[in-house]
């Protein structure tokens, strides 16, 4: 397969909780040890479910999204990410036409729409509780909403016994007689996948997770017709072309974060970030490690640092690292989890408060939880290391942190997906900056 012509099908779902991770991880993972090159892509700001599906695969997963990405951006990853593959398999977010409330013809963020841009067919995974006759009504019904969303192929999750396999075939027959029925899954508790606040717990902190990779896989070769499924692919109608750097690189050494607490930066990211030039390393701060003192810019992505409170407060070779980067005039820049460690203090779930670096005028808290949950806008509030003031991105908020206090300049001013205004948000002293948005990439055509 070339990157110009990839081709690829979405796993989808009516709603979450359908299955379809599982059945996706299982998928690639047996397509993988059968010996196919088979690529992933995520739909949606997903950081959790990408490093499983690289786990299954053997390759990196890209996250596409309609909503956040300008189009040459999408193209250029969807081509990346079925690059030397025979097949690409895509996850994709929420139920397939859930997406982003914005008018009407604007790009939502859907599945559905990932769909509608790409023309890859659609394999849908129902659960099957509970239903006979009405599975196929769920069906028709998902098939027969937007003409430019090609449902192909319709698996049933959590199906037991004979007859009930009989009865919804009957219907779906009757009702979808295009759409090739894969088979049907049995409930399986033992595939189960863990999950914490912010989504899955994260591949790298499972002991087991080649075990359930394994046990996905296996499911999958013993009650689908993984053959037809993969007949389904098609080639993607998005031009493959080259998009520049989603994000301006933060320096020419770039000293990134990257450990179980600092895990959420996405590779396209990150890899936009060297094709622009910039020499990339990494640190540990759960290890005690601070950034590379050559770098001249610092990045802490995303993660799970209030799970980590007290032992990054005495990471005294990590803080201090930060602080001396700061110093000597490089870039800090913090996402999210990184944003927080910027700041004076954070509490933990407990109400304990811990010392952070003291960059910004921040002080969060784990114990006041409140959901901060959708896509942004968000346009530079003055120049800076990310560029010209009014330099407009797009991201997303995703955490259940509350902020104390917040003193200072703000880092951006910002909108919600239909672009009604939220106010400024962020910070930046000097050449520190950080808020809770992750970017995803410049707003532009």
């Amino acid at each position: 397969m070339t990157g110009a012509e990839p081709k690829g099908l979405i796993i989808a779902a009516p709603a979450s909780g359908s299955g379809k991770t599982t059945l996706t991880l299982g998928l690639l993972r047996l397509l993988a040890r059968r010996g196919m090159a088979v690529g992933s892509a995520k739909v949606g700001p997903d950081y959790i479910d990408p490093a499983f599906h690289a786990s299954a695969s053997g390759r990196p997963c890209y996250n596409l999204d309609s909503w956040a990405m300008r189009p040459a951006t999408l193209g250029a990853l969807a081509a990346k990410a079925a690059d030397g593959a025979d097949l690409l398999v895509c996850e994709g977010v929420m139920g397939l036409f859930d997406g982003a409330f914005v008018p009407a013809g604007q790009a939502d963020g859907s599945t559905a729409d990932l769909a509608a841009a790409t023309g890859w067919p659609v394999v849908l995974v129902i659960d099957g509780r509970g239903m006979t006759g009405s599975a196929a009504a769920v069906l028709a019904g998902f098939a027969n909403l937007r003409p430019q969303v090609r449902i192909r192929g319709v698996i049933f999750n959590r199906v037991v016994g004979e007859k009930h396999k009989v009865a919804i075939a009957a219907a779906c027959a009757l009702a979808c007689p295009d759409i090739r029925l894969l088979g049907f899954l049995p409930p399986s508790a033992g595939l189960e996948t863990p999950s914490r606040h912010l989504g899955l717990v994260q591949a790298a902190e499972r002991a087991d997770l080649q075990a359930f990779l394994d046990g996905a896989a296996a499911l999958v070769a013993e009650h689908l017709d993984v053959d037809g499924l993969v007949a389904l692919a098609g080639p993607s109608r998005l031009a493959a072309g080259v998009a520049a750097a989603m994000i301006p690189p933060l320096g020419g050494r770039i000293a990134v974060a990257r450990d179980t607490a600092f895990a959420f930066a996405y590779p396209a990211l990150l890899e936009g970030w060297r094709a622009a030039g910039a020499e990339l390393s990494t640190f540990s701060p759960l290890a005690g490690q601070g950034p590379d003192e050559s770098a001249d810019a610092v990045y802490l992505p995303g993660g799970y640092p209030e799970l980590h409170a007290g032992r990054l407060a005495g990471t005294a070779g990590f803080l201090g690292g930060l602080r001396r980067a700061a110093a000597r005039g490089a870039v800090l820049y913090g996402e999210c989890g990184g944003y927080m460690v910027l700041g004076r203090g954070m509490e933990d779930a407990q109400g304990v408060r811990h010392e952070m670096a003291g960059l910004l005028g921040l002080e969060t808290s784990f114990a006041k939880r409140r959901l901060h949950l959708g896509y942004r806008r968000a346009a530079l509030s003055a120049d800076g290391p990310l560029g010209k003031a009014g330099s407009g991105f797009r991201g997303h908020e995703f955490h259940y942190a509350s902020i104390l206090a917040e003193e200072g300049a703000p880092l951006f001013r910002t909108a919600d997906a239909p672009g009604a205004p939220l106010g400024s948000a962020g910070l930046a002293a000097g050449r520190v900056i950080g808020s809770f948005v992750h970017l995803i990439d410049v707003d532009g055509p």
